[in-house]
Formats: structure tokens, C-alpha cells, sequence
């Protein structure tokens, strides 16, 4: 049984929860996202899964999950990184964001994200269970495709897309 962690507002632990209950409960609960950029500038995303509980087929961000119970989340996105990319990176923390957003399955996505960005020239090696296609845009690119279809990307990418990028070049630069 794969357990999240349960917070408030503050990011303060309050609990733990079987992950399908919090998602159907619409409980808030501690969860992240990575953004890898190649060291050309463009942004890697992966295609999800059809099988995925909710968004399957839709583009997002390198990876996003959940903490397990007494992991640090920095470790947990290091650890996806690895599991659904086969990638690693040095991974920045960048901001943390709080959402909720309900899907047409009846499941509720109210999470604190944490977002960490990172470079990596590596091609990445699916997951088949998490991603079935990738592939590498520029910023430009990216916004432009997001304004034309929307409906293509999943509501937490198109949260945090454009402050990612802003921050992502404000430190390369």
C-alpha cells in the first residue's frame, strides 16, 4: 500500500494517508515535481502514461510523485527521477506551490508541490508504466504550444511552467 503524507498549509505533517484515499477525499498532502533542462536550454517533458489514475496521455514536467512517510522530498525526487526516467541530476529547489484540482474520475489533486529543476544532457529511458513518450522543447516553444493546447498538459505543468522558466533562466543566465 503506498502511503503520502499528509500536511497543512505550512507544509507541517499532520498525517498519513493511503494514496488513492487522499486523492478521492481531496485530503491535502505533500507532493513534487522536477523540470530537467538540457544544457542547450530546453525543457524536457514526458508524455504520461494512458494507465495513469488520472491526466494519463497528457504532457508534463520530467516527473512528479509523492514523498513516502519519513523521506525527504529531495530524496523522493531523486528517486522517481531514477524510476520513471532512469536520469539522474543535481536537483535545485526552487518554490513550493499549493493546488487543488478536481478530475472527471472523481479523484481530487490537493497537494503542497515542492518544484525542483535540474540539467542533465542524458536522453531519458522510459518507465513504460509512468511515460510513453518524450521529448525536449524550448521555453518559447513550450508557451507557445501550451497557448495553442492547453488541453494537452496537465494542470499542475501549466501551474508552474512559466515561473519555472523565469527562475530556470534568471540562474543560468
Amino acid at each position: 500500500m503506498e502511503e503520502v503524507v499528509l500536511v497543512d498549509e505550512t507544509d507541517k505533517v499532520v498525517g498519513t494517508s493511503e494514496k488513492l484515499a487522499a486523492h478521492k477525499n481531496g485530503q491535502l498532502h505533500r507532493a513534487f515535481s522536477v523540470c530537467i533542462f538540457n544544457s542547450k536550454g530546453e525543457m524536457l517533458l514526458q508524455r504520461r502514461a494512458l494507465n495513469k489514475y488520472h491526466s494519463g496521455g497528457l504532457w508534463t514536467n520530467a516527473c512528479c510523485s509523492h514523498p513516502r512517510p519519513h523521506e525527504d522530498t529531495l530524496d523522493a525526487a531523486h528517486r522517481r527521477l531514477k524510476e520513471e526516467l532512469s536520469m539522474e541530476a543535481n536537483l535545485t529547489f526552487l518554490f513550493s506551490f499549493l493546488y487543488k484540482a478536481d478530475f472527471e474520475n472523481g479523484l481530487i489533486e490537493h497537494e503542497l508541490d515542492h518544484v525542483f529543476v535540474g540539467t542533465s544532457d542524458t536522453n531519458p529511458e522510459l518507465n513504460p508504466d509512468e511515460a510513453i513518450e518524450y521529448k525536449y522543447m524550448t521555453p518559447t516553444e513550450l508557451i507557445e504550444d501550451i497557448e495553442k493546447h492547453s488541453e494537452n498538459y496537465t494542470f499542475w505543468f501549466k501551474e508552474i511552467v512559466n515561473k519555472v522558466i523565469d527562475k530556470y533562466t534568471k540562474n543560468v543566465d
